[in-house]
This record gives structure tokens, sequence and C-alpha cells, in this order.
């Protein structure tokens, strides 16, 4: 597990690779009113050893880690992706003289975990670039991008003859806000294509060294539940860095894909040979049930606080804050630490390796040619008009308890869901806009349900202590509120969805 003797920096890098033949003349930035005048470094030596796992693992999610020394960022690199020419990069400094260099700090090991699991990382690649940098000025006299001529020496770790190339890069300074920044690199890459350059038909250094050892990505399947499973597997693996980063929402996020995919493979059972008490969905439950304490308290914190600002002063009385919104603040911490001991966890690993095959199998064809189990949106609608007329039932039996006649509203929430991750699967977008209404209908309702437990716990506390409990039954009432309106409006909303339903088969 990780120390916390180093903690990584973290830095966004926006840059654009450009290939060039030897002899091309580097380009001028003259005449760019964002230009103002360009400093020529030193040249720099930069040597670097790439790790990855013997799959490559990492470059198949187009993430890099090396150890680079020479040139002012000399250290440990982390590289993962962050949107079109731009990639966060995770920085930890070299070792000491008794460090073992050549063993990843698990700092950073840790932010990929999900990736690579309990595989190895081993170098992969040994790259030396002499580099020739211009800083490039703006009218405030700051550096606003930098371009580098690099001339590229490089071999991977497998049989293959050692590379050379040359190629440019431009990359804006850290700091640049996006909207110029994203039309100052345009303007610039305009120079570099006017002197010869071309895009790179790489993203990394790495990935043209490892081209032709690189593991082929499986082919892109037809069956539109089964690509939408895979997208989400990788938004999982996303999810899961912003987790161990504390990143706000993140949890919250990760229950969702969590539970999105768990919806999408309970709907098509048949049709990815998994039963409906399958271990595979067990454990992606079990990990909803974790991710679920903390986001229970992160919403509940910001409930509360919420809501006590929004009350007349007169109203809060006693340290309802500290109990309600600090309490859910170290709850939140606490159940934050739990899911990142989960996530460690060779349990989590495998029930990522079982994903992976998941995605890695065809759809499993029926006997007369069409798909096993087909998923529609009929199918998944059913399941909805059976839970609302179980709700229904259960709300004129005078004899079934507020506790289940909740639990049978929260079951078409689930049963919304899953309709309306289907729908987006197959390209039915009125369906599933009618469904994420209900869907968040019912989750409102449910919020109150889990609020108005926790306030009677907790107004039950602040008066065995002496405290006045007068503010927890104001926030009791507003809870209900919300209940109820989420009631009223439900009969409405079933009935839209019907009409979309209607309309798309």
């Amino acid at each position: 597990m990780p120390t916390d003797k180093r903690t990584p920096s973290r830095h966004t890098e926006v840059e654009r690779k450009f290939a060039v033949v030897e002899g091309t003349v580097a380009p001028s930035f003259e005449g760019l009113s964002a230009v103002t005048r360009v400093q020529r470094t030193p040249a720099q030596r930069l040597d670097a050893v790439y790790f990855d796992t013997p799959g490559q693992d990492l470059a198949a999610h187009r993430v890099t880690l090396r150890r680079r020394t020479g040139g002012p960022d000399a250290g440990w690199h982390l590289k993962l992706p962050a949107g079109a020419d731009a990639r966060t990069e995770v920085r930890l400094p070299l070792g000491g003289a008794d460090a073992p260099d050549y063993v990843v700090p698990e700092e950073l090991r840790d932010v990929v975990l999900a990736i690579v699991r309990d595989r190895p990382l081993r170098p992969v690649a040994t790259i030396s670039t002499t580099r020739i940098v211009d800083l490039l000025y703006g009218p405030d006299d700051a550096v606003v991008a930098e371009f580098c001529d690099d001339i590229v020496r490089a071999s991977a770790e497998s049989d293959g003859p050692p590379q050379e190339w040359r190629e440019w890069e431009l990359e804006l300074a850290e700091g640049v806000a996006a909207d110029p920044g994203a039309a100052l690199l345009d303007r610039l890459a305009n120079r570099l294509l006017d002197a010869g350059a071309e895009p790179a038909g790489h993203g990394s250094k790495l990935a043209k060294v490892l081209s032709a050892t690189a593991p082929k990505p499986p082919p892109r399947s037809k069956d539109p539940v089964h690509r939408a499973v895979a997208e989400q597997v990788d938004e999982l693996l996303v999810w899961d860095r912003a987790v161990r980063a504390d990143a706000w929402d993140a949890v919250h996020q990760m229950r969702v894909v969590t539970r999105k995919i768990r919806s999408l493979l309970r709907g098509s059972e048949a049709s990815f040979g998994i039963s409906d008490d399958s271990l595979l969905l067990t454990e992606l439950k079990e990990l909803a049930g974790i991710l679920g304490v903390a986001r229970d308290a992160e919403v509940l914190a910001e409930k509360y606080a919420d809501a006590l600002d929004g009350l007349p002063e007169e109203l809060v009385r006693g340290p309802v804050r500290e109990r309600l919104v600090e309490g859910a603040k170290r709850r939140y911490h606490a159940g934050w630490k739990r899911t990142l001991v989960a996530l460690r966890s060779e349990r989590y690993f495998r029930m990522l390796d079982a994903l992976d095959a998941v995605i890695a199998t065809a759809p499993q064809p029926s006997q007369d040619g069409g798909d096993a189990g087909q998923v529609t949106v009929g199918a998944a609608y059913a399941r909805v008009r059976k839970a609302a007329k179980k709700a229904d039932a259960a709300a004129a039996d005078d004899a079934v308890s507020d506790r289940d006649a909740d639990e049978a509203l929260h079951k078409i929430r689930k049963r919304a869901k899953q309709l309306r991750y289907t729908a987006s699967a197959l390209g039915e977008p009125k369906v599933a806009e009618s469904a994420k209404s209900i869907q968040s209908l019912l989750g409102d309702h449910q919020d109150s349900v889990v609020s108005r437990t926790h306030l009677s716990s907790e107004a039950l506390a602040a008066h065995a202590a002496g405290e006045d409990t007068f503010t927890y039954g104001v926030l009791y009432q507003l809870e209900s509120e919300v209940a109820r309106r989420s009631e009223e409006l439900l009969g409405e909303a079933l009935k839209q969805l019907k009409k979309s339903v209607r309309a798309a088969t």
C-alpha cells in the first residue's frame, strides 16, 4: 500500500507531436501577436526507461509510466489521458541514494492499480532524446508555449532493432486558459505544418517504439449492449483513479458506473452467459454497496449544509450542524478509506478480470441464429410496469408498512434505471430520458428515506445529550415534503414513459 512519505504532484500537459525528416528547418514564429520573443535553451539529454505489464496493459489504456533522468523535470512520470491533446502528468522525484530506482514507486502504481492489478511492472523500452527547446513568450513576457526539436533513439526490451527518428513537440505552458490556449495551439501548429511537418502517427514516443509488439485490440462488437458494457468498464477504470485521488463526486460516479454495468449484464443474462446469481453480479453489487457508504455520507453532508443555510437563523438550534454536516463528512472519510481497501484487494482485481473476460467474449447467438436472450426496450419496460403495479398494490394495502411501501417505490427506480441504460445502449434517447426522469424522482425519494432515518437517529442521540432537537424536526418535515412531491409526480412520469416506449416500439 502507498505510504505518506511522498505526495505526487499533478500537472496538466497540452501538446501535439509532429513528424519531420532530418533536414527540416525549424519553423519561424515571427508575426504572431501571441508570441513577442523566442528564447532558445541549451540542448538537453533526456534518458528514460518505460515500464508496463507483460501484456502492455498501460499502453492499451494510453497510459505511460517512465523513470527519466536529465532535464528540469527528472523523476518518475505517470501520464494519463485527459481529453484531446491533453494529459495529466503525475510526478515523483527520484529516490535517494539507497532507493531502488527501477522499482516503480507504490504512490504511482496505486494510481493505475485498476489497470495493472497484481501483474508485475517491468521495463519495456529505453528512450534517449536530445532536445532543443524554444521558449515562446507572450505580450506579458510570460512563457505561453514550448517548441521542442527532438532527436530520438529508442529500443524495446523485446527483440527488435534500435529505432531513431526526429520529431517536434508543441506544448502549451501550464496555466494557459483552455479556450485561448486551444486557438493558440492551432496557430502555432500551422507554423509547424508550413515548415514541412506532419501530424505524428503516434500519441507518445513509447507508442511508436512498441507499435510492432502492442497487442491488437479486440474487434468492436456489433451488439450494442456488449459495446455499452465495454464502454462502462473503461469508465469504471477512469473513476477508480478519481476515487483514489479523492476527487469530488468520484465515489458517486464510480458507484453509478458499477451499477450501470450490473444492470446491463442482468438485462441480458443469456447473451453474456451470466446467470442472475453469478459471482460477477454479486461482486458488482458488493462493490456498489461499499461505495454507497461514502456516497450516502457525501450526499447527506451537502444536503444538510444546504438545508441549514436555507433556514432562518432562529430555527437552527443547538450543535445540529456539527452533528449532521461535520458528522457526515467524518463518515464520508471513513467510508472512502474503506473503499480504498476494497480497491486494493485481490477480490477487486479478480472482478475486473471477470469483466475483461465478458468484454472479450462475443454475445452468444441462439440456435436460430439470433441473439440469445436479445435485449429489448419492451422487455426492460415490462419490468418497470410490473414494479409499478406492485407499488400501487402496496400503497393501497393498509397492512403494508411504510418501509415496505418505500422499498416498492425503490424497486421501480431500479427497473427504470435498467431501462434507461438499455434504451441508451439501443439508441432510444427519448425512452432513456423518460426513464431518467423516473429514476431522478425516485432517487430524491430514496435519499429522503435515508435522510429521515438518519435524522431520527441523530435526534435521539441529541436528546440523550440534552440538546435542543427542534431543528431535526424541521428538517424531517422538509424531507417528508420531498418524498410527497416525488410520489405525486410519479404517475405523470410513468405515463410519459409509456408514451415514449410506444413510440419506440
